[in-house]
């Protein structure tokens, strides 16, 4: 039982094993007579995680869709046409007229993407021969589930036409959403670590930069309710949900999946706690041009865009280690 101890050797002997490789066990040029000489090129495998704030634009791609409204004369108080509607048979608005017909493709998102989460990522690579403080590394990055929920989704002014009033222009505000989304990111990025020699110093901080460009595959889920009654009087819209009794629209949870190029950069700093053993602590900032959000029908053989982030960026923050070996 006493010799239990020992199995732990082999544990540390794969861990610590650099610091007692001899020049010639290195890879690296061969000078003759069994010997090598050490070119600084190492294998490197990493692992990190940490936290992700994300921020973006949100833009309208809903494309082009008309919604009718309704208005009091007297309180300038403006209903859509399937809240005019149950409002009549219910009694109580004898006085709205037919204010005109609006295009909801024109308002604007209420709120930005702006969202906080977590993220993990590991990288294989290789120290450039004869020239140790270039790294290439090929990495993935999972980035957790953000949310963006907002209620209104779409607010704004409106010009209305072809009312029994003159033109006018309302205040309108379009839908509410409830959304996630999350992203994987596979990337191909070097790396400058700022050191002198053909050895990184054990026991020192070392600064490095990286840069590189990478694809990224993004998920959003969504559910969509049309609060205001705008929406659910759109034929094309109804492939997308069901009608409830009271004639308003139940959209279907909705996934969609966006591809794009990403750029990246990154910036920290290394420690060295053992020869090929190092702490990483540094900021990847990855920037997309666009994710979408679409709806879905029943099925998902059917797509409509409805909104999207523009110009995302992720700012990941991690802690990790590096094996060089």
């Amino acid at each position: 039982m006493k010799y239990k101890n020992f199995i732990f050797i082999p544990l540390l002997a794969c861990i610590f094993f650099n610091g007692a490789m001899a020049n010639w066990q290195y890879p690296g040029t061969y000078v003759g007579d069994g010997w090598w000489q050490d070119d600084g090129a190492r294998f490197v495998l990493s692992f990190r995680g940490g936290a992700s704030v994300a921020n973006a634009t949100i833009k309208n791609n809903m494309g082009s869709l008309t919604s009718e409204y309704y208005i009091d004369p007297t309180t300038g108080v403006v209903v859509s046409a399937e809240y005019w509607a149950a409002c009549t048979d219910g009694g109580g608005c004898e006085n709205y007229v037919y204010a005109g017909v609006g295009e909801l493709a024109e308002l604007p998102a209420s709120k930005d993407f702006s969202s906080f989460s977590f993220a993990a990522g590991a990288s294989i690579g290789l120290t450039i021969p004869n020239a140790p403080q270039w790294r290439m590394e090929l990495g993935w990055d999972h980035i957790t589930e953000n949310e963006y929920n907002s209620s209104p989704l779409y607010e704004g002014e409106m010009n209305l036409v072809g009312g029994d009033v003159s033109d006018v222009a309302i205040y309108v505000q379009s839908g509410s959403v409830q959304s996630t989304v999350s992203t994987d990111i596979i990337s191909a990025m070097f790396f400058y670590d700022f050191f002198d020699g053909l050895y990184k110093p054990l026991r020192e901080i070392i600064p490095y930069v990286g840069f590189g460009l990478g694809y990224a595959d993004s998920k959003t889920i969504f559910n969509l309710s049309d609060l205001y009654g705008d929406l659910s009087s759109s034929v094309d819209l109804q492939n997308f949900g069901e009608l409830d009794e009271y004639g308003i629209l139940q959209f279907y949870r909705s996934e969609t999946s966006s591809s794009n190029i990403a750029a990246l950069v990154s910036a920290g700093f290394s420690y060295g706690l053992s020869e090929g053993v190092f702490l990483d602590l540094g900021a990847r900032l990855a920037y997309i041009s666009k994710i979408k959000w679409a709806l879905t029908n029943k099925d998902n053989t059917r797509q409509r865009d409805w909104f999207s982030a523009n110009n995302v960026i992720y700012a990941n923050f991690m802690l990790g280690l590096r094996f060089e070996f």
